[in-house]
């Protein structure tokens, strides 16, 4: 703005300058001169500064331009900025999720291998029992008339003969088998036994199954003489 007024004072002097010039040489022509050196000097500058003032509006529209771009890219990078932040939250979250999945898939793997361990341990304790019972059964076979059975559902049936004197080869019979805990179980005994569960709780107390087997051919035989 300083610069634009120094142009227009300094084009204004010129302008007098050149009247007084032309008053001191042709005083005749004064007035002829004057209009059309006034005419000339209005129409320059009226032109320069016509000139200036578009090529002012024409920078503030740049300027405004500018700033709007501005503006609209300012806007753009904080939506972006938004945009990124969020896809991290997510990618976060999803860290996270996939972390408790492994730990949850890590827990399962430690409780299988607990079950496993377990039921292995069991299994091996159920083996020694049947081959304990074999053995016992091949003994009392030989030696008191008894017979075992491997029946449905893992289960052992034990016949017992020789018990009524009356009739040495009527069957006595108790089955039973080895639970899901590796307890001994009896499901049934015919003729039926009062002192079944009695004896069943002492045989898991103990785990001495050849005293179980002797029991129940005791309680066998004194149902018999009844």
């Amino acid at each position: 703005a300083e610069d634009e007024v120094t142009l227009l004072e300094r084009d204004m002097k010129e302008f007098w300058i050149q009247l007084k010039i032309s008053h001191g040489t042709e005083q005749s022509n004064q007035t002829s001169a004057l209009r059309d050196l006034y005419r000339e000097t209005v129409e320059a500058l009226s032109e320069k500064w016509s000139k200036k003032l578009k090529e002012e509006d024409l920078t503030k529209d740049k300027i405004r331009e500018y700033k709007n771009e501005i503006l609209q890219q300012s806007k753009y990078v904080a939506e972006k900025e938004e945009q990124l932040t969020e896809i991290k939250s997510k990618l976060n979250q999803e860290e996270e999720q996939q972390q408790n999945l492994t730990d949850v898939i890590q827990e399962l793997k430690e409780e299988l291998m607990k079950k496993m361990e377990i039921k292995s341990s069991k299994s091996k304790a159920a083996k020694e029992k049947v081959e304990q019972v074999s053995k016992i059964t091949t003994l009392f076979k030989e030696h008191l008339g008894l017979e075992m059975r491997r029946i449905h559902d893992e289960q052992l049936q034990f016949i017992f003969r020789h018990i009524d004197h009356k009739e040495p080869d009527k069957p006595y019979i108790c089955t039973l088998y080895i639970n899901e805990q590796g307890d001994y179980e009896v499901t049934s005994c015919t003729p039926p036994l009062d002192c079944i569960a009695e004896l069943q709780l002492k045989l898991r107390e103990t785990n001495n199954f050849s005293a179980f087997v002797a029991n129940i051919r005791k309680a066998f035989t004194a149902l018999s003489y009844k």
